[in-house]
């Protein structure tokens, strides 16, 4: 059973998870977009931004009880868009935006469906 706190941050990570996809749908997929236009890079990186923030607050227990999603490496790359944005790999996020988060955001919900 889910901690309310813990449920709730998956509530988030789900809401950012559609805003990437609003953003895919806005722009396209493509990372020659990426690349090209700020305000697209910047509404991804805000996105993946606050995901990685929001897993830095999942329970001990829930992380423990979760080990099918890379939590420490979506807190890393938090850091580095958050301390080394000239440094984030454009190609890296646009494989997130179109892989990761879509998997993500599917997880969360299985969890959350979970009484």
């Amino acid at each position: 059973m889910l901690k309310e706190r813990d449920r709730d941050i998956l509530e988030h990570i789900v809401e950012y998870c559609d805003e990437v996809r609003q953003a895919i749908v806005m722009f396209d997929d493509s990372l020659k977009s990426l690349k090209t236009n700020a305000t697209y890079k910047n509404a991804v990186s805000m996105c993946v931004l606050q995901i990685g923030e929001l897993v830095t607050h999942f329970s001990k227990e829930f992380l423990a009880a979760n080990p099918k999603v890379p939590w420490a490496d979506i807190k890393r790359m938090r850091n580095i868009a958050a301390h080394h944005y000239k440094k984030f790999s454009l190609e890296k996020l646009h494989g997130t935006m179109v892989k990761d988060i879509p998997k993500l955001k599917e997880y969360c919900l299985e969890l959350l469906a979970q009484k």
